[in-house]
Parts: C-alpha cells; sequence; structure tokens
C-alpha cells in the first residue's frame, strides 16, 4: 500500500492534486498538468515553477509521454466510448492528438510525430494558450488599426463633404458669370438694335425730301404736258397767242436737269452687322480676364483665402478656412501653389504685392514638402524672392538692396536653360536671379504674411496682355 501510495503521489500533479492528464516537466523536474500549468502562469503573469519559484527558461514544453502512459496506467481508465470523445486518428483514438506550432496544425502523437523532427511539437493545451497569447498580442495592433482606418474615414468623409460645398460654390460662380455676359450680351443686342433703328431713321431722312422733289417734278411735268396737249387742240390766233408762253414753260422744264437717284438711299447693313460679333467681344475684354497663372484652392494653407477668379490670395488675421487636410495641402506655413506647372519652354507672370509687409513667390517643385517644417530654399525644392522684416531676401537666402520697394514683380522662368529671374515689373531691373537643372515639373510659389495695417490686403496674379 505504501508502494502504491508512493506511486499515487508520484502522479499527483501539485496544482490540481489530480492525476497528471497531459503532463509536462520543467528543467527543475517539478511536473504539472499542462492546463494547469498554464492557467498558473496566465494567472500569476510568470513562467516560474509553482513549486520551486524557478523560472523556466522554456518557451515550449513538450509533454512528458512516459509520465503520460504511467499516469494512463495507474489510473486504469479505458478509452471514452467513440460517441463520447473526438476522434482524431482512426488509427490510434485513443491518443491525444498533439500541436505541430510550425505547421500550426494537430497530429497523432504514433502516425505523425516522426515526420516533425525539428518542429516545435507541443500538447493541445499548451497550443491553445500560446496560440491565445499570439491573438491576444494582436489585439492591441488591430486596434490601431481600426483607429488609423476610422480616422481615414472621417477624413474622406470630410473631403466629400467639402467637395460637395465646392461644386456648390462653382455652380454659384458659374451662374453669376454668366448671369453678367447674358446681361452684357443682351446690352449688347439693344445696342446693335438702337443702331438698325438710326440707320433706318437716317435713311428716311436721306430718301423722303428727295422723294418729295420727285413728286413735285413730276407733277409740275404731268401738268405742262396736259397744257401743251390742250394748246395742240387750238386753232389760228387762239394757238398763236398761247404759242409763246407754253413753249418757254416746256424750254424751261426740259432745260432742267433729269431726276437721279441719289447715294445713301439704303440701309448700310455692313455699318449695322460688320464685324457685330468681333465688336461685341472687344468690349466683352473688359469683363473677362485671362490670367497666366491661377491658383489651386486644394493646395492653399486653412490661413489663406483665394479669390474667386484664382487670382489673388489674402491671409486671414483671426481664422481660417474650415477645409479638410487633404495631401496636396500646405499645413505648416501659408502656402499655396498654381493649379498648372510647367516641365519645358518660358514662362513669365507678374505678381501685384503694393505694400504687403510680408510674402514669398516664386517656383517649387511638385514634390516640394507640404506638411512639416522647412526653409524656402532650393535644397527644399523652392526658388523664391520674399520681403520679411522689412528685408528683400532672394532665393539663396541672401539679402538683396534695392532703391525702392517694388509693387509689381515680374517673374521668369526657362525652364529648358534652367533660369529664374525676378524683376521690378515697373522699370524691369532685375532684383535677382538663380540657375539650376530642373528635373521635373515646376509650379508658381505663394506664400503670405499677415497683412496688418497696409493697404494692400491681397496679393495678385496680373495680367500679362502685350508683354
Amino acid at each position: 500500500m505504501e508502494q502504491i501510495s508512493a506511486v499515487e503521489d508520484f502522479l499527483t500533479c501539485p496544482v490540481c492534486l489530480e492525476t497528471f492528464k497531459e503532463p509536462v516537466s520543467l528543467g527543475c523536474n517539478h511536473s504539472f498538468c499542462s492546463s494547469c500549468l498554464h492557467h498558473y502562469w496566465d494567472e500569476n503573469k510568470t513562467k516560474k515553477c509553482p513549486l520551486c519559484r524557478r523560472k523556466s527558461s522554456k518557451d515550449f514544453i513538450q509533454v512528458n509521454f512516459a509520465l503520460k502512459q504511467l499516469s494512463l496506467s495507474f489510473s486504469k481508465k479505458e478509452p471514452a466510448p467513440a460517441g463520447e470523445r473526438e476522434k482524431f486518428c482512426s488509427s490510434h483514438p485513443e491518443q491525444s492528438p498533439l500541436f505541430c506550432l510550425d505547421e500550426c496544425r494537430p497530429l497523432c502523437p504514433v502516425c505523425e510525430f516522426s515526420l516533425h523532427s525539428g518542429h516545435k511539437v507541443v500538447s493541445v493545451d499548451s497550443a491553445v494558450s500560446e496560440l491565445k497569447e499570439q491573438l491576444h498580442s494582436q489585439l492591441q495592433p488591430l486596434a490601431q488599426r481600426r483607429e488609423q482606418a476610422s480616422a481615414l474615414q472621417r477624413q474622406y468623409e470630410e473631403i466629400n463633404l467639402h467637395a460637395q460645398t465646392q461644386v456648390k460654390e462653382c455652380e454659384r460662380q458659374i451662374r453669376a458669370k454668366f448671369v453678367r455676359l447674358h446681361r452684357f450680351l443682351q446690352q449688347e443686342e439693344e445696342s446693335v438694335l438702337r443702331a438698325l433703328r438710326e440707320e433706318q431713321s437716317r435713311q428716311a431722312q436721306t430718301i423722303e425730301p428727295q422723294l418729295q422733289k420727285i413728286r413735285e417734278k413730276l407733277s409740275t411735268l404731268e401738268q405742262n404736258i396736259l397744257t401743251v396737249e390742250e394748246q395742240l387742240k387750238r386753232q389760228s390766233m387762239d394757238f398763236i397767242r398761247e404759242y409763246r408762253h407754253t413753249h418757254e414753260t416746256t424750254q424751261t422744264l426740259l432745260s432742267q436737269p433729269g431726276p437721279e437717284l441719289g447715294p445713301g438711299l439704303l440701309i448700310n447693313q455692313a455699318k449695322v452687322l460688320g464685324n457685330m460679333g468681333f465688336k461685341a467681344w472687344g468690349k466683352m475684354r473688359a469683363l473677362v480676364h485671362y490670367s497666366p497663372v491661377l491658383l489651386d484652392p486644394n493646395t492653399a494653407n486653412r490661413w489663406l483665402y483665394p479669390s474667386e477668379d484664382l487670382r489673388g490670395v489674402r491671409r486671414g488675421e483671426t481664422e481660417h478656412q474650415q477645409v479638410p487636410l487633404n495631401p496636396e495641402r500646405f499645413t505648416k506655413y501659408a502656402d499655396v501653389l498654381a493649379c498648372e506647372g510647367f516641365s519645358s519652354g518660358s514662362h513669365q507672370w507678374d505678381v501685384e504685392v503694393g505694400d504687403h509687409p510680408g510674402w514669398t513667390i516664386g517656383v517649387a517643385k511638385e514634390s516640394v514638402d507640404r506638411k512639416r517644417e522647412r526653409k524656402a530654399t532650393p535644397e527644399n525644392g523652392l526658388w523664391c524672392l520674399a520681403l520679411y522684416s522689412g528685408k528683400y531676401i532672394d532665393v539663396v537666402c541672401k539679402t538683396v538692396n534695392l532703391k525702392r520697394s517694388p509693387q509689381r514683380i515680374r517673374v521668369r522662368l526657362d525652364y529648358d536653360k534652367g533660369k529664374l529671374s525676378f524683376s521690378d515689373a515697373e522699370d524691369m531691373s532685375l532684383i535677382c536671379s538663380h540657375e539650376e537643372r530642373f528635373t521635373e515639373k515646376i509650379l508658381p510659389y505663394f506664400s503670405l504674411g499677415k497683412a496688418g495695417d497696409a493697404k494692400t490686403k491681397e496679393i495678385k496674379i496680373c495680367s500679362t496682355e502685350g508683354l
């Protein structure tokens, strides 16, 4: 009995105090049920032996098959009926499966164990515990990804809402612009119709007097013909007495020039219709303007407010726009780019800066950093002229001494030759220039500080007609 008791103690788990189930042995030679050991470790958040407190150096603990077989023999437990247990291997239904962590699948300890030499093979309970730990460790990254996806969804929704606002604003501007054009064309139509009525009046004033003279002349001739016909009917002395008077009257009428058509009797269609559309277009040019550079509102920093015609920009002094932070938009500085760039050819545009105290104008690479802190230098893809604290600074951050403050700056870019220059547009005196070998698309660039008390609140691109 003492021997049986000793064997029973040897085969009893120190944790659950029952005969071992899937026993595992630690490096300290203490053994436990696999599930009891992992439960203890999970509960205490440590991988120490529950008896001697020695830390286990093994990440994966394999089942002690010898101890397991001994436990089964001692307990004299028959395999459960087929309907009461899950059969993994039809050839060895009494064997509990193991789990290969390398292939992430269960295996029969008799049929397949030898095929997994060098693999990490553990009990199913150990595998479940280990795989649960892996899944648990993935929860936090998944939660982070979920937060990122939620934030991105909010950005997309914000951008979509802003796009709808853009559509409404564009529609408003389109309708307003064409209302002005329609009104102008209606006024031009009325003007041309007035010109037609004036021409009609002129024609009537020209032809009516002449027609009246012809009517009077015709009446005189008809009266004279009747007189002559009556005279020819007279006899002897009656004819002789009236002949002289009738003859003189007739000779007087015959000596006068015959009636002729005068000029300008018809409507002058060429005067009314000639170049009608071209003349209207010429007048329309006062209503429409061409700008060599247009700003892209989608790149404008929140503090910048582009004008409706996209030729000018001002900076908000106390509040910024409610716009989405889309990838194209500048977020660190009050910058904005043009909507079209250049990859070849020569280009120029004038920028009216007036007395604005702080601005930067020039060109930028399409790939310029729009989110982080950086200086406006060629190394960062920016070639600019700036006015800062009353000083003019060129593209390489050198102070430029000028005799007077230019009100309008002309920017000239020769992409193919790699030349960029800034001049005073009034007298074309050169302010500064720079040479660079451009390797990607270049876009006009603008940055704006606060206007303060200056009269010029908005800098704008001017029309270059005639340049």
